[in-house]
């Protein structure tokens, strides 16, 4: 394993052999955050550079709020796997990845306050450097509904917003009226799955409401409307969606 010079000044670099060139792009373009859901620290340092394990992430970051890097950002490395967003598959070769020491499910501890704090600075230092657009700072469970459910709904999206850090909105309140739910279908059903493919997500617009729609919804409230998670397109969620739309580049400015 080659030592290299740290990306993020003060990161502690740590070097694992999972990575290679990367695929039709010289430069990341995305952040996708983790939580290593592993029960302890060393022991998903350790996974991430074994060259057995064939995963590995550019960043971890300790609850204590250390930095380590262990790819170079100019490398892919792989922590996305299969996953999907606004038409690209691999998002590994378009990404830098941060994994963010936590257990995770089904327990799912808050993640600590200096450990945030070192992810903001990391976030926003990542960001100035690469000119990464808020909109593509996203969850490993964003890009790969069903088979990821991280970070996790009490990641505090909110917070690294208020940072200058991603794109999100406050959440309309979880309330009664009409909503879709699996098994529904039609031309409303096509439309919710249009506006979320929209977005970014990898989602079929077929107009019927199926197991990978209940999925996206999930996904998409986990990130921006984590006070239910039920893959339910209640009015909270459907409002939540739609500011969001509006707040992108090409609709803000048309």
């Amino acid at each position: 394993m080659s030592a290299f010079d740290p990306d993020y000044k003060t990161a502690i670099v740590r070097p694992s052999p999972n990575h290679t060139e990367r695929r039709g792009t010289d430069r990341p373009d995305m952040i996708i955050l983790h939580y290593t859901g592993m029960p302890t620290e060393a022991g998903a340092l350790e996974w991430l550079c074994a060259p057995e394990s064939e995963v590995s992430c550019h960043y971890v970051v300790n609850m204590d709020g250390t930095v380590y890097q262990l790819v170079a950002e100019d490398r892919r490395a792989w922590h996305a796997g299969k996953s999907l967003w606004k038409g690209e598959t691999d998002i590994n070769s378009h990404s830098i990845g941060i994994e963010i020491a936590n257990p995770g499910h089904p327990s799912l501890p808050d993640f600590t306050a200096p450990q945030i704090d070192a992810v903001i600075e990391l976030c926003r230092d990542i960001i100035a450097r690469w000119s990464i657009a808020p909109e593509r700072v996203l969850a490993h469970s964003d890009v790969a509904p069903i088979r990821k459910i991280d970070p996790g709904e009490h990641f505090p999206w909110g917070k690294l917003h208020e940072n200058g850090i991603g794109h999100w909105v406050r959440a309309a309140p979880v309330a009664g009226g009409r909503f879709f739910q699996f098994g529904d279908a039609g031309p409303p059903v096509e439309a919710l799955q249009s506006m979320l493919a929209l977005y970014g997500y990898g989602i079929p617009v077929s107009g019927e409401f199926c197991d990978k729609t209940k999925g996206v919804i999930e996904a998409f409230q986990r990130h921006f409307r984590p006070e239910k998670v039920d893959g339910v397109a209640d009015i909270s969620t459907l409002d939540t969606l739609h500011r969001l739309l509006a707040g992108l580049p090409r609709f803000r400015n048309s």
